[in-house]
């Protein structure tokens, strides 16, 4: 439990660390590129990957570029979303997106659902529901507001789309570690050829440095959760639900606490029916 504990701190401070990036004038999108490269060299010296013997021929590169392009994509919209909506309601969405890898599990890969899944899944679409109109006024107007509900969106979205690719992709055959280490070089390249396009530049010693800490955070973020499944092997419910349910605490805790957001009435009920959807998902899948 000590290892979900970790990966949803990490989590957590990711995202506080990206709004209090943005308030301190640092560049969200260079500390995103930036993030990668050291992701990627900890992923190396980490899960040890042969990456010398890959067999071209077999390996799904379309999957793997895909991600390479969704990963900085969903990690930009995260800044953003935490920007104009506030980290309790993007924790929430980003972990509710749990939902939709549910929803694709029945209808892609043929899973079979028993009522608490259903029960589950009704749950936390309520709760996406409930946390996207709750009507929080912004300071800037209502088309921050617009924008808010569209990161939340996309947030929501991508972390299921790219849950999907990634059980894809393993599906398939891919060596796990081959795999997640191709797409954070390819996330990386992708990344930081766009911003030298767009920006005429690959970043600034302090979005450089602060997105290499990011990327430290990031990678121990996987490690933990993915050491804490192959310590609980018999038991992924456990790491699921706990890593969903202490991630969604402690991002409203830090949005209470930090921020000083206020809690209302709509979020709070979307809380509620979001940690009661994790639940009844964990029992399910354990059931």
């Amino acid at each position: 439990m000590e290892l979900i504990f970790a990966a949803a701190c990490c989590s957590v401070v990711i995202s506080i660390l990206l709004k209090l990036a943005k308030a301190k004038g640092f560049n969200a999108l260079q500390m995103i590129v930036w993030n990668y490269a050291s992701a990627s060299l900890l992923c190396f010296l980490w899960f040890k990957p042969d990456l010398q013997h890959i067999s071209i021929p077999n390996t799904p590169w379309w999957l793997i570029v895909a991600l390479g392009v969704l990963l900085p994509s969903i990690f930009l919209c995260l800044a953003k979303s935490l920007q104009y909506a506030g980290i309790i309601k993007t924790e929430i969405a980003q972990r509710l997106s749990v939902v939709l890898s549910l929803l694709s599990a029945f209808f892609i890969f043929q899973e079979q659902f028993n009522s608490l899944k259903i029960i589950g899944i009704a749950l936390g679409i309520a709760a996406v529901i409930s946390i996207l109109f709750s009507h929080q006024k912004a300071e800037t107007g209502q088309s921050s507001s617009k924008q808010a509900m569209l990161y939340l969106a996309l947030v929501w979205f991508g972390y299921a789309l790219i849950d999907v690719l990634l059980k894809y992709t393993t599906g398939l055959g891919v060596q796990f570690a081959v795999a997640l280490n191709l797409m954070f070089i390819c996330a990386f390249i992708l990344s930081l050829a766009y911003i030298a396009i767009t920006t005429k530049t690959m970043g600034n010693k302090n979005n450089i440095l602060a997105g290499l800490g990011l990327g430290v955070l990031n990678f121990a973020n996987i490690a933990l959760y993915v050491k804490a499944h192959i310590l609980l092997k018999d038991t992924p419910a456990i790491v699921f639900a706990g890593m969903n349910i202490l991630v969604v605490l402690f991002g409203a805790l830090s949005g209470l606490i930090i921020f000083k957001e206020k809690l209302k009435p709509a979020t709070a009920v979307g809380l509620v029916l979001g940690l009661v959807s994790v639940i009844c998902l964990a029992y399910a899948i354990s059931a």
